[in-house]
Formats: C-alpha cells, structure tokens, sequence
C-alpha cells in the first residue's frame, strides 16, 4: 500500500467526502467506529478511559470514541485541550452531542487551567493528528509529559501526538506521547518505519475507514509498504511440466577460514527459494564442509586453502551472489575487481563484498547497473556516509541507489528496499528475533535463487525479504524469538512460501 503525506492523506478525505458523497462528520464518525471497534474488542467494561482531544478534527475522533464507549457502557473521563481558540465545525458538533448525553465526564484544560489527576485510566490520545509541522510546546507538551510519566497504557489515534508524519530529526521528542497502541487510519504513517520513532510508536494498527481507493492509487508517492497480498501477486505459477533447468542455476561465493557457516546459511536459503541449481564456490577449507553440510548444491573450491581468491568463471548461470564470510584480503579484494569487470549475468552482494566495496571508492563504478546490495545499517552507512537517524538513513539509501542504478536493500524492523528509479518499499514482516548472526546471509542466498529464476530485481528484492521475514515469524512462533537462529529461517521459509500462496 501507499504511503502518503499529510497534504495528500488531507486531499484523501476532501475527495471522499466531494464524491462518495459523504458529510466530513460522518466520515469522522466513521472513522471513529472503526477505533472505537477495535477498543472494544481488546478492552472489556471494567477498563475506564481517560480520552484527550484537542480541538481540530483528531480531537473529534475522540470525543467520538468517547460517546461510543459511554453508550456501550464504559466509565470515561473527557479531557479537552484547548491549545487555540478555533475549534475545527466537527469538533464543535461531536463536543455538544456528547454534553448532550454525559456533561459530567467532560473537563477542558488551557494554559490557565491544568491539573492532571491520576485515576489509574487506560488514555486515549486525541490531542494533534497527521497534520502537525512544528513541535509541540507550552501546556500542552506539559500535558504529554504527564500522559508519559504517568506508565499507563496509551492508545494514540492516528498517530501519536506530537509525531510528525515523516521526519523528525527537528522535533521535540519530549513533546510526543509514547503510544503503547496507535490505530492509524486507512494507510501507516512513513514516521512508523524508523528505529529513532519505536518508544513512541510500539505497537501500530492500519484501520481502512473507507477513504476513496482510486483516489489514493493515483497519488505519487516514493514510498510503498508491501503486505502479505502484494507479494502474493508477484509470484509465479510453476508449471507442471518444468525441470530443473526451468528454474535457474544460482552461484554463490562465499565463506573463509572459520566463515563458512556464512556460505553455508546462504546456500540454504537459496535452495529454498525454488531455483533449480546451486552451485557454491568456497576456499579450500570449505569445500569438505560445504559437500556434507549442504548435499544438494554442487561445490567447487578455488585455489587458494583459507580466502577466495584466484580465477572463477561467471558464465553459464542466471544469477550470482557474493559476500558473506569471504573476508577482506588484499587478494580477495583483486579477485572481486575481476569478477565486477567480467560478469553479465545478475548479482547479488553481501556483508565483506559491501565492506570492500567500502574500503574501495573506485570499485564502485563497477558495480553493474542492477545488482542488488543487501546491507546492514553499519555497512550501509560505510557505503553511503554515516546517518544519525533512520529518516536520514533512508534518504543516504535512496540516493545511493540513484547515483549508482542498483537496488539497494537496508536490513531491520522494516527492511526497505530503495530503487534506481527513488521509490522505497517498506517490509512487514519479521521481528526482533531476526537480530542474530547469519540471518543476512540467509536473505542473500534467498534473493540470489529468485534472481536466477527469472524475477527482475526489484521482485526478487521484495518477494526474497517478505518470504526471510515471514519465515522468521513462523520460526518465533514455534521457538520464540529468543531462541532464534539463522537456520531456523531456512526451515521455515518452505512454510512461509506455502502461507503466501494461499493469501
């Protein structure tokens, strides 16, 4: 799905409400339901809410929640933050329907009047929406102070207040709740996706609350989030009378003196990505290793005993994937030049490639128009320059595929691809337990079989990430995220391609 500005989300709603055709209070009560639904499904009656709400049109989702849950029976407490003098019509609307049927459980506070009292409620956080561009300050950011130190839970609607929508290396990060929940309406908000944002966005839910879908598939947008049914869409039917040469033969590269548990965790994942043939290409150390570790893939060793170094040919496969566990070395150095300056099929390239290529400027513009680089946040930031937030990161990442025509893959939370052409694509799969060495190497693999069945990068890229993220929830599931390693990826991604063929 698309991610889209606060401008554009704002256009979303005029749209719908000019063509549905819809009224904007009913469009907010809508929006409301569709909260306050999921409210009432987690919490039972005996909870008691404390909802916050300014006075624009977020403030009106909360004072509709609030009628909702006092009509299903919940104890609530209204608290209105009159931060400005102009309160949205919606607002205005929602505050006399609910005086009408609770007048008591309403109280405002201004810069003149704030007292907060503890009452041990769940909050509801309703104060700014989507459409806030400068930090919070005054009374209010003293009153998200106290909704954080007070510890209790927190559910923020649409976004937690005081976030901007996308960068907030400029705001005031004591000036944002810290959400334990946030229901974001109809589409994630690009700020959920980097790492500097998760203490104040722990946990978020996307709730559609029927904005116009023509509307929003027509906005241009660099940023995408790719769920369970987009990648469904972008895999192939395998035909029932193909053969092994159907499906591609992948060479992969990897692994060094005490490394090739590296190049053995990529020859995993690429078997398990459907292609035909593998064959690995390890130092002389390896190659009895590698033929009883991973029987299926065909093996060859170069000359020298503990690095890859030394002639290799790159002709006769349909993708290649280099760099787990080969390690630095002056000569394995001279022998990826020779390797970039030769090969024409697609490649792939991990872990010591990208520190190569790091510690070497110049081998940059080899590296042919195409590839795909699968960095970490530390190797990309060697690659690219270093990034003092995930916002910044992204934007290093982006250019860099740009300046160099390659697809360049940022591993975490949501592992974002970034195109040649500036479009970023945001992962939802995977967890925290991926955070274990070997997992990288699995991906590379992964995305190496799928490039050599035929997918183009940016396919490959997404199906290969969402497929090694799935596999990862599906192995927490069974072993808990503590417990898991690299190798349960490769166990579970048959499950996580069965899964995927059934969305």
């Amino acid at each position: 799905m698309k991610i889209l500005s606060a401008e554009q989300v704002a256009k979303a709603d005029a749209y719908t409400i000019e063509h549905e055709p819809i009224k904007s209070i009913d469009l907010m009560e809508r929006a409301a339901k569709a909260c306050f639904d999921w409210i009432h499904f987690k919490y039972d009656k005996n909870e008691r809410f404390s909802i916050f709400c300014g006075v624009g049109n977020n403030g009106g989702d909360g004072l509709v929640i609030a009628r909702m849950l006092f009509e299903k029976g919940y104890t609530i407490n209204v608290i209105v933050v009159a931060f400005s003098d102009k309160h949205s019509p919606d607002f205005t609307t929602n505050l006399q329907r609910l005086k009408k049927i609770n007048p008591e459980s309403i109280q405002t506070f201004t810069a003149e009047k704030f007292v907060l009292e503890s009452d041990g409620s769940i909050i509801i956080d309703a104060i700014f929406g989507s459409g806030l561009n400068r930090p919070s300050a005054g009374f209010v950011a003293e009153i998200i102070a106290e909704i954080n130190n007070s510890e209790k839970e927190v559910i923020s609607i649409d976004i937690p207040s005081g976030l901007f929508m996308e960068d907030n290396q400029k705001n005031n990060t004591d000036g944002i709740v810290r959400s334990s929940f946030t229901l974001s309406l109809e589409l994630p908000k690009l700020a959920f996706l980097f790492s500097e944002n998760q203490d104040f966005v722990a946990r978020w839910i996307t709730l559609p609350i029927g904005l116009d879908r023509q509307f929003i598939a027509e906005q241009e947008s660099a940023y995408r989030y790719v769920d369970a049914a987009e990648v469904q869409k972008r895999i192939k039917v395998r035909k029932p009378f193909s053969h092994k040469g159907t499906f591609g033969h992948a060479l992969l590269a990897g692994g060094s003196k005490g490394m090739i548990g590296a190049a053995i965790l990529m020859a995993g994942g690429c078997l398990r990505s459907g292609v035909g043939l593998v064959t690995t290409v390890v130092p002389q150390c390896g190659y009895p290793i590698m033929q009883v570790a991973v029987p299926e893939a065909l093996c060859l060793n170069l000359q020298e005993i503990n690095i890859l170094s030394g002639a290799m040919r790159t002709d006769g496969y349909e993708s290649i994937g280099i760099g787990p566990g080969i390690g630095t070395h002056r000569r394995t150095v001279s022998w990826l030049v020779q390797i970039l300056n030769k090969i024409k099929v697609p490649l792939v390239l991990d872990a010591d490639a990208l520190n190569i290529l790091a510690e070497n400027d110049a081998m940059l513009q080899l590296v042919p128009k195409g590839t795909i680089l699968t960095p970490h946040p530390g190797e990309l930031d060697r690659l690219a320059g270093k990034s003092t937030s995930g916002y910044a990161r992204m934007e290093r990442q982006k250019l860099f595929a740009m300046q160099y025509g390659v697809y360049v893959v940022l591993k975490g939370r949501h592992t974002s691809i970034a195109t040649p052409e500036g479009d970023v694509y945001f992962n939802s799969s995977g967890n925290a337990g991926m955070a274990t060495g070997g997992s990288g190497d699995v991906l590379t693999g992964l995305i190496t079989g799928l490039r050599a069945q035929g997918y183009d990068a940016l396919n490959a890229s997404l199906i290969g990430v969402y497929i090694h993220g799935r596999a990862g929830d599906l192995g927490a599931d069974e072993n808990s995220e503590e417990a898991l390693v690299a190798g349960d990826l490769i166990k579970f991604i048959g499950k996580a391609f069965k899964e995927i063929n059934k969305v």
